[in-house]
C-alpha cells in the first residue's frame, strides 16, 4: 500500500495528475477495506486525493473533499494533530484559489494562532502559514499589510533558516513583488537586484528562480520608464533561456513576447 501511495504521488509530481488521481482513488478503496476508514494512512490518502483534484483544476471538488476530511480528522485525530492542522491549511489554500481570499485570511489567521501555540513560532509549518497569510492579504488587495507580514517573515526566516535558504529567498521575492504592486517600483528594483545577486551566488546563474528574478527586474525597469534598460535585460535573458531551456520553452517564448512589446 505504501508503494502504491508513493507511485501515485510521483505520477502527480511528474505532471500526470489524472493518473495520480486514478491511483489514489483505487488505493483509497483498498485502504478503507483493509485498514479501515479511520486509519491514518487512509486519511492521508484522502488528503492527497483532494489536493491532486485541486491541482487538476477541480478546485470545488478539492474543497468538498478537504472539508469532509477535516470533519473526520478533528474527532478522530484531535484538533491539535499535525495532520488536522495541515488539512486546515489546505482548505484555506483552495478557498483562496477559488477566489475567496477573505475566507482564506480568516482561516489562516486562526490556524496561525493554533500552530504558534502547538508547534511553536519557529516551526516550518508556522512559517509557511505566515507566508500564505501574507500572500492572501496581497490577493485581497491589502498590499501594505502583505508587505508588513513579508518583512517580518523575512526577518524571522533569516534568523531561523539562514539568509540563503530557499524559503528566505521566496519571502524576499514576494516582498519585492508587493513593493512593485504598491507602486514603489524603485524599491522593488532595489530588492530584486539584491535578490538576483544572492541567487546567482547560491543557486547559480541558470537556476529557474534566478531567471525569474531577472525577468521581474527587466519588467520593473520597463514599468519605471527605462525602456532601454528593460530591453537590454530581456535580450540577455532571452539568450540565456534559449541556451538553457531551448527556443520553444514557454518561458523563452514569454520573454520574446515581452521583448517584442517593448520594441513596438
Amino acid at each position: 500500500l505504501l508503494t502504491r501511495s508513493n507511485l501515485a504521488g510521483w505520477y502527480g509530481e511528474a505532471g500526470d495528475v489524472t493518473k495520480a488521481i486514478k491511483l489514489y482513488e483505487v488505493l483509497l478503496n483498498d485502504q478503507t477495506r483493509i485498514l479501515g476508514e479511520w486509519h491514518p494512512d487512509t486519511l492521508l490518502t484522502r488528503s492527497n486525493l483532494a489536493n491532486w483534484y485541486g491541482e487538476a483544476g477541480d478546485i470545488n471538488k478539492a474543497i468538498d473533499l478537504i472539508d469532509e476530511l477535516l470533519n473526520d480528522q478533528t474527532p478522530t485525530l484531535g484538533p491539535d494533530h499535525p495532520d488536522t492542522l495541515l488539512t486546515r491549511s489546505s482548505l484555506a489554500k483552495w478557498l483562496g484559489k477559488a477566489g475567496d481570499a477573505d475566507t482564506a485570511i480568516t482561516l489562516d489567521e486562526a490556524l496561525l494562532n493554533d500552530q504558534t501555540r502547538i508547534l511553536g513560532p519557529d516551526h516550518p509549518d508556522t512559517l509557511t502559514t505566515r507566508s500564505n497569510l501574507a500572500h492572501w492579504y496581497g490577493e485581497a488587495g491589502d498590499v501594505t499589510k502583505a508587505i508588513e507580514l513579508y518583512e517580518a517573515l523575512h526577518t524571522d526566516q533569516t534568523r531561523i533558516l539562514g539568509p540563503d535558504h530557499p524559503n528566505t529567498f521566496a519571502a524576499r521575492n514576494n516582498l519585492a513583488s508587493c513593493h512593485g504592486q504598491a507602486g514603489d517600483v524603485n524599491k522593488a528594483i532595489e530588492l530584486y537586484e539584491a535578490l538576483h545577486t544572492d541567487q546567482t551566488r547560491i543557486l547559480g546563474p541558470d537556476h529557474p528562480n534566478t531567471f525569474a528574478a531577472r525577468n521581474n527586474l527587466a519588467g520593473l525597469h520597463g514599468t519605471a520608464g527605462d525602456v532601454n534598460k528593460a530591453i537590454e535585460l530581456y535580450e540577455a535573458l532571452l539568450n540565456d533561456l534559449t541556451r538553457i531551456l531551448g527556443p520553444d520553452h514557454p518561458n523563452t517564448l514569454t520573454t520574446r513576447h515581452n521583448l517584442a512589446q517593448l520594441r513596438e
